[in-house]
């Protein structure tokens, strides 16, 4: 989801240069909201692995 939000803000830049304003705009939003949802998700996540006390091996 993360390549996704920054995928789009790439997208917009490149738009942005060329000129198309509109299509830029849309593509910056919709990379916020992929990027609010990850952080979100992200966030869940980590709060419920602390809740329940389990720990993901490959970090150890």
């Amino acid at each position: 989801m993360i390549r996704a939000a920054i995928s789009f803000f790439i997208i917009a830049i490149i738009a942005y240069v060329l000129g198309a304003n509109n299509i830029a705009g849309l593509s910056v939003e919709i990379g916020k909201i992929l990027l609010f949802v990850f952080l979100i998700l992200a966030a869940i996540s980590l709060v419920t692995s602390l809740v329940s006390g389990r720990r993901n091996k490959r970090l150890l």
